[in-house]
């Protein structure tokens, strides 16, 4: 009797740890490192997220879409200098390097939220699926945080598409 109760709980832990080294091993390519989403005013449509991402991988992995509830649209988006005026473009990915960090800030490569469908408040969690073109995802929640290092260089950045 007691053996075969070992035996049923050593299957048990046996099919546990299977499941959870496959779960792990799916989602440990990349990992988010911090992050956050800006507190932007009520009257203002759109604000931005950043955040670091990690990859523990043997090949680059590219960052191709967000999709959030809280936004109608979010695009991948960069900050480049044109006859001396810094612009944002959206572009079609961010490959983060093997072994190597993507990080997402508001001087340089970001994610855009347009069209925020009401009002984020400092504190509030913001869920974002991330999509890679390997067409693996990553769900990760953000906080509305208010940071800011050149507040008016950012709220001019992000205010005009």
């Amino acid at each position: 009797m007691e053996f075969k109760t070992l035996k049923a709980i050593f299957k048990q832990l046996f099919s546990f740890l299977v499941l959870t080294t496959f779960s792990f091993s799916a989602f440990a390519g990349i990992m988010l490192s911090d992050g956050h989403v800006r507190a932007m005013p009520a009257s203002v449509p759109n604000t931005a997220a950043y955040m670091t991402l990690m990859n523990h991988t043997d090949k680059a992995i590219t960052l191709v879409a967000v999709n959030t509830p809280v936004a109608k649209e979010a695009q991948l988006h960069t900050l480049i200098e044109e006859n001396g005026m810094v612009k944002m473009r959206q572009v079609e990915g961010f490959e983060i390097p093997s072994h190597g960090t993507l990080s997402l800030q508001a001087s340089g490569d970001h994610i855009m939220l347009l069209s925020l469908t009401e009002p984020l408040k400092v504190g509030d969690t913001v869920p974002l699926e991330l999509v890679f073109k390997n067409g693996e995802l990553l769900q990760v929640e953000l906080t509305v945080e208010k940071k800011a290092s050149n507040e008016s260089q950012e709220s001019h950045h992000h205010h005009h598409h």
